[in-house]
């Protein structure tokens, strides 16, 4: 494949992604979704809270390390959409891509930022900065947020998510 092919291949994928609305990832955008995220949260904290042996600190660090792991593979590790009304012009790039076609810093992703570092907060508050779930929730909360820098768009590391050419 040419490099003025694979030139016109981005360009007619980027005229297919704004030719309609973006069902897959419109609705991040709506407020329901992020009081939904919260509850989501409340939901896995509970559930971690209400199994018998595990303390308070051990239910909080699951929590932060679920929803991240979670949150992770819902934004930057699956990609392309579930329907088929995109025609293959959302193939190769994840949700967080998708999410406000691709403009960096906008509320939701700003949102969605701050929400792991919160969550990241509050479990180190409720560990009693324990060192071993710091270090556990640090580094999984470091990684989602990596994945969401403006420098990580559409880079695709140890070939995790990479385009398949069909060679058209």
């Amino acid at each position: 494949m040419t490099l003025a092919s694979m030139y016109k291949l981005d360009y007619i994928q980027i005229l297919d992604q704004h030719a309609q609305t973006n069902l897959n990832s419109s609705w991040v955008n709506d407020k329901g979704a992020w009081m939904t995220n919260v509850i989501i949260i409340f939901f896995i904290k509970f559930f971690f809270g209400i199994i018998p042996g595990i303390s308070q600190e051990l239910s909080w660090t699951l929590t932060t390390l679920t929803y991240n792991v979670g949150s992770y593979i819902m934004f930057h590790a699956v990609t392309g959409v579930p329907f088929e009304f995109s025609q293959g012009a959302y193939d190769g790039i994840t949700l967080w891509e998708q999410i406000d076609g691709g403009v960096q810093f906008t509320a939701t992703r700003k949102y969605l930022t701050a929400v792991p570092i919160a969550l990241f907060f509050l479990n180190t508050h409720h560990t009693n900065y324990a060192p071993f779930a710091f270090f556990m929730t640090l580094i999984v909360t470091i990684i989602n947020l990596i994945a969401k820098l403006p420098s990580m768009h559409q880079v695709r590391l140890f070939d995790i998510n990479q385009k398949i050419d069909t060679g058209l």
